[in-house]
Formats: C-alpha cells, structure tokens, sequence
C-alpha cells in the first residue's frame, strides 16, 4: 500500500536569520529549524527584510523575482516592493527590498518608533507578496514582535482575500521583554486598521499599541521555547504585563526547546578553531585550546588556571549586576576570567575596568567576534550565565557541546537543559543556583572551582556527560511538525 504524503507549505517570517543577519539566538533558530524539518512533507520557505548591511557575499548572489507597489497605511502614494530570492542549504529564501526602509549598516535602529514603521510595512508586505510569488502558506510562522503584525493583518486586512482562505499562523516569543510599542495614532497612521481593533482585548496597551500583543491575541496558536518559560511567562514577574492576556491563551500556547546546529556547533570540525576534539579526547585538548587562546588574548600561559567564560549581550536581564557585586571575589590569583560582548555602558565599563586592575586576569573583549566565540567556546573550564529571565539560551547548549561546563541560574530554559552535578550520585552536566542573588552565584562558583581543582577526574566526568547530551534540532523539529499537523487538522 503506498501513502500519498500532502505538501505541507510553511513561511517563515522574522526580522533576522544566520547567517544573513544575526544579533542573538532568534537569528541561530529561523536559519536551523527550517532545514531540520522532514522535507519530503514540509515545504518550508523563510522572508526576511532585504537589509544593505547582508554581506555581499550573500546578497550579490540574491535574484531578483517581481516587484510591485503596496498601499501602506494612510500615505497616498503606494510604497514599493521587491521580491528577492536565494536558496541556501536547501531553503528557499525571500526578501522584501526597499531601500527606504532597509538601507542600514545594521538591523535595528536606534528609534523604537521608526522601527515599528518598517516592520509594519514589511509584516504587509510579506502578505501582499505570497499571492505573487505563487505560494501559498498553510502555515505562517512568525517570530517575534517584529512579525507580530502578520496574524493581525492575516484577519483584517487580508481576511477577504481568497488567496489566505485556509492559511493558519503561529506566533513565537523568543524573548517577552521587546514588544514593540508605540502610541496609537502611528499605528493608525501605518496599518489603517478600524479604531476597534486598538482597545484592550486587541491592539491596545497601556494606552499605547503593541505588536507583539496583536500577534498573541489574533495568532491560531503561540510557542515559546522552552517549557518552563511558557509557564513563567504566565505569571506577572515574567510576563512584562501580558501574563493575563497569556492565562486567558494558554490552551494555545506551548513550549518547544530550541536546538542548536550540531554542523555549526562542533568541535570536531569547526574551521574557526584550531584544536579539535570530541567527548573522548576532549580534557586533554581542551588545554591545547586554552593555551592558544591566552596566548592570543595576552593572559599567562597555565593550564591550571580555571577559565570562566562569559558570551553574551551585557544587559541586565544576563544577571551582570550579580556579577559586578562578585567581580573581584571571582578574580582571584587561580582565576582568569574572559568576556565577549557588548551591550549596556555600565556594563562594558565594567569589565574594562577590571580588565585595567587584573590585566593578567581579565580579558575583556567588548566587541562581538564569532570566531573568537567560537575560540572562547573550546578554550574556557567553565560558562556563566547567571540570567535574571532566559527564554531558552544558547550559549549553554554550545558550551555543553565543547566540553565548557555551564553554571547558571535556574530559569527558562537554562533549567530545562543543564542538569545540576550531583557529588554523591556522580551525576549532572554543570552547577546551578536557584535565587536571584549574588551570594549564591559566589557560591556556586567557589563549588564548581573546589570539584575542578580537587576533584579533577569528578569535573572531567562532567564535560563528558555534558558532551554526550544530544540538543541538536532533531527533537525539536520533530515537536514543530507535530504542532503544525495539529494546527492543520484544526484539533484546536
């Protein structure tokens, strides 16, 4: 007997993807989920907007497809279209072009209210580009704030339009904190929407219009990604003010792991490290990689100091004020302790300054570098990552990967996924605290520096079992897929 298997089509839509444009872990998922899902069933495409600042590299390869002039908002000229496309690993991509609204030398502005303009017109647009391309999506899948117009468009604007009869969509928060908000009247202005849709169970917020809210309240379903976010989030301290709105949808609302790109992420082959490894020989190398690595960063050459890592946006939802009332107590004299990112001023200033007292201590690193990163991620003992609220976390899934042990607080998904070492049961993959204070970060710190210095084989143990756990796409993808049958079978 032979199944006939039925095309499913998807569409993702999100404001940044890798490796095209990436400024934290959404990018990481909209380029691994599509081309982890089955595609003998899925035909799984993914739009962005047509940023200048793509590196040429890809965009001089991008084909131009159609263009078109679109109605946007109240103006009363139409505001114009392009389509690109360029498949990458097997993905078929798009790109909505217009230079007004996407000539940068980086994603996001600095104005929250001129962003807002330009993913209105871009949710739009992805819409009114659909019916011209040909393709129709049973499912569109949006991600954060910046797509959240698209399942308010998908049942105003264009509910008429025979071409979306049928088509679902799914909102998915990566991170509840950027909404998108911004007072009425520019909503009004940029998406002609009726005054109705701007009250309490819709649009409005606080007296202001949000995004992100309009995707939550009209989308056919909501994930987010990790359980224990999904559950947090539905409490007032996690819920940044939609906790209620997120109650009253929470039949409709799941949490689904993210993975990371196990061809990316692996020590064995990654070209941006010069010492590969695997779980097996994974000791002995990882100190070949730490003394190329403090060598390159100017620090003392020792196997023996314990490297802790930090890879991160320097923002206080990281915990970094918990780490400032620790920073000198954690430097100590066995202690090196190596920083990449950048983000708030207080917290870059931070860490120069403790680089400028223990320069043979600190190496901090206030600029984003994915090699050195990736350096970092082999080099480094341990990886902290002490966050106030983490949706899901990235950064400890890739330190399980290289052998770097995480010790990180108990939340979102950092509980999901490090599993807390356990001395009498000779179990667990990292070190964990559960309160939001610096007192146990220290803690918990001075406890992971006493396995690693005195009971070595204990701390070697670790990174093996970290190493061996599998958070590579596969399950997750398999969890999407059967989320999106669900939806397509309307068993809602």
């Amino acid at each position: 007997m032979q199944y006939i298997i039925h095309m499913k089509n998807i569409l993702f839509a999100a404001s940044e993807c890798v490796p095209f444009v990436k400024t934290g872990g959404l990018a990481d998922v909209v380029g691994a989920l599509p081309k982890s899902l089955y595609k003998q069933e899925y035909d799984v495409r993914v739009i962005l907007p047509n940023y200048t600042c793509i590196p040429w590299e890809y965009r001089g390869k991008f084909q131009h497809i159609s263009s078109f002039y679109m109605d946007y908002g109240k103006r009363k000229e139409n505001i114009f279209v392009g389509i690109m496309e360029y498949e990458y690993e097997g993905v078929k991509f798009y790109f909505i072009d217009n230079e007004y609204y996407f000539k940068c030398d980086k994603p996001y502005s600095d104005s929250i209210r001129w962003d807002i303009e330009r993913y209105i017109f871009f949710s739009k647009a992805v819409l009114a580009a659909m019916p011209v391309l040909g393709f129709h999506p049973d499912i569109i899948h949006c991600h954060d704030w910046q797509t959240g117009m698209i399942p308010v468009f998908l049942r105003s604007t264009f509910a008429s339009h025979s071409f979306y009869w049928g088509t679902k969509s799914i909102m998915t928060i990566h991170n509840l904190k950027f909404q998108g908000v911004w007072d009425i009247e520019h909503f009004l202005y940029n998406t002609n929407l009726p005054g109705y849709m701007f009250t309490p169970d819709k649009l409005e917020f606080k007296k202001d219009a949000n995004m992100l809210k309009g995707g939550l309240v009209y989308a056919d379903d909501i994930t987010t990604v990790s359980e224990p976010y999904a559950e947090e989030i539905k409490t007032p301290y996690y819920g940044e003010q939609l906790d209620g709105l997120l109650c009253a949808r929470s039949r409709s609302l799941r949490g689904i792991l993210n993975g990371i790109d196990y061809d990316v992420y692996n020590p064995e082959t990654d070209k941006k490290i010069a010492v590969h490894y695997n779980a097996e020989n994974a000791v002995e190398k990882k100190k070949e990689a730490k003394r190329a690595l403090q060598a390159e960063l100017g620090l003392p050459v020792d196997d023996e100091k314990f490297m802790i890592a930090i890879i991160s946006r320097l923002t206080d939802q990281k915990g970094l004020d918990l780490v400032d009332w620790i920073a000198e107590r954690i430097t100590d004299e066995f202690t090196q302790f190596v920083i990449i990112g950048t983000g708030e001023s207080k917290y870059e200033n931070m860490f120069r300054y403790y680089q400028g007292k223990f320069p043979d201590r600190v190496s901090a690193n206030i600029f984003y570098s994915d090699p050195l990163a990736h350096k970092l991620y082999a080099a480094a003992d341990a990886m902290l990552v002490p966050s106030r609220f983490e949706p899901c976390g990235l950064t400890q899934l890739i330190s399980l990967r290289y052998g770097t042990v995480p010790i990180v607080r108990e939340t979102g998904g950092l509980k999901d996924t490090v599993e807390p070492y356990n001395e009498f049961e000779k179990a667990g993959t990292g070190f964990t605290f559960q309160h939001y204070n610096a007192d146990d970060l220290l803690y918990t710190i001075n406890y992971a520096k006493n396995i690693y210095f005195n009971h070595r084989k204990d701390w070697n143990d670790i990174i093996k079992r970290g190493m061996k756990k599998d958070f590579s796409w596969g399950s997750s993808a398999l969890q999407y897929q059967g989320m999106y049958d669900w939806i397509l079978r309307g068993m809602q």
